[in-house]
C-alpha cells in the first residue's frame, strides 16, 4: 500500500469515527453506514453504527488502525446501533435497548419472545418516524453469555425457571450492564427518548446516568405455548410490566 493510499484509507475512516470518553476506558464509535434492512417485505434504510471499547486511549487514529488484527474481535462480538430518522433534533424518538439472543433472533426460537421484540421494535420507529435500536453483543441470556444460556436451557427443560437455572448456574438473574450503551446514546441525542420496553430496571438504569426518559412503550407479544411460562417468570419474578400481570391470548 502506497503511502497516498495509506493516508487516504485513514482520512475516510477517520471522519466515521468519533472519540466517547468512559473514564479509564474509550469507546470508539463508527458509523455512520447506510443499512438498508428487509422489513416485512420492504426495504427500509437505516444508519448502523459500531462500537468497541479499549483501556485507555491510542495517540493517534492510525495506531488504532494498527491494533485491529491483533485484536481478535472476531472471538468476541461487540454491540451495535440501528438508527433512523433525525434521531439527533427529533423532538420524540423511540429507543429499544435490546440484548441479542442466538436462538431467537437468529434462529427465530419460540422459547422467548426476543425475535418479536426485535422486529418489533424496528417496526415501531419506521412508523413513529426516527428512533434507534441498540443491540447489545455482551448481554446473552441476560448476561450470562451463549455456553451459560444453553446449560440454563437444559435446567429448564428439567423444571427450573430462567430465574433459578440462572441462579443456579452461579449468576444473578440478571448480569446485564448498559454503561456502554448509555455512552453511546448520550453521544448520538441528548433529547429525552420514549423507551420501548417492559422491565422497569432499564428505565432506572438510563435515569440513573442521567438520561431524559420521558416515556415507555410496552413490547409484548407473539405469546405462545413454548413461551408462556417463560414470559409469566419475566412478570412474576424478575418485575416485568404486563396488564394485570398476566400473559394472555397464548397460540397454540
Amino acid at each position: 500500500m502506497t503511502v497516498e493510499m495509506k493516508n487516504r484509507v485513514q482520512e475516510l475512516l477517520e471522519q466515521k469515527t468519533r472519540k466517547i470518553d468512559a473514564g479509564e476506558e474509550t469507546i470508539y464509535l463508527v458509523g455512520p453506514v447506510r443499512l438498508p434492512i428487509q422489513l416485512d417485505g420492504e426495504t427500509v434504510i437505516f444508519q448502523w453504527y459500531n462500537w468497541l471499547k479499549l483501556k485507555g486511549e491510542v495517540e493517534n487514529f492510525q495506531e488504532l488502525l494498527d491494533q485491529l488484527p491483533s485484536l481478535q474481535l472476531a472471538d468476541a462480538q461487540q454491540s451495535s446501533v440501528l438508527v433512523y430518522g433525525d434521531f439527533e433534533q427529533a423532538e420524540e424518538a423511540l429507543v429499544r435497548m435490546h440484548s441479542i439472543c442466538h436462538t431467537g433472533d437468529i434462529f427465530g426460537s419460540k422459547r422467548c419472545d426476543c425475535g418479536f421484540q426485535l422486529k418489533q421494535a424496528l417496526r415501531n420507529i419506521v412508523k413513529h418516524r426516527t428512533g434507534a435500536v441498540f443491540y447489545l453483543a455482551n448481554h446473552e441470556g441476560r448476561g450470562i453469555g451463549l455456553f451459560s444460556k444453553a446449560m440454563a436451557y437444559v435446567l429448564q427443560e428439567n423444571g427450573y425457571d430462567t430465574v433459578d437455572a440462572n441462579i443456579q448456574l452461579g449468576f444473578s438473574d440478571d448480569e446485564r450492564n448498559y454503561e456502554e450503551a448509555i455512552a453511546v446514546l448520550r453521544a448520538l441525542r441528548s433529547k429525552p427518548i420514549t423507551l420501548m420496553t417492559n422491565n422497569p430496571n432499564k428505565i432506572q438504569a438510563l435515569e440513573e446516568k442521567g438520561m431524559n426518559v420521558a416515556g415507555r412503550a410496552p413490547l409484548w407479544g407473539d405469546v405462545s405455548e413454548y413461551n408462556k411460562n417463560y414470559l409469566q417468570t419475566k412478570v412474576e419474578r424478575s418485575g416485568h410490566l404486563s396488564e394485570g400481570g398476566t400473559i394472555l391470548h397464548v397460540k397454540s
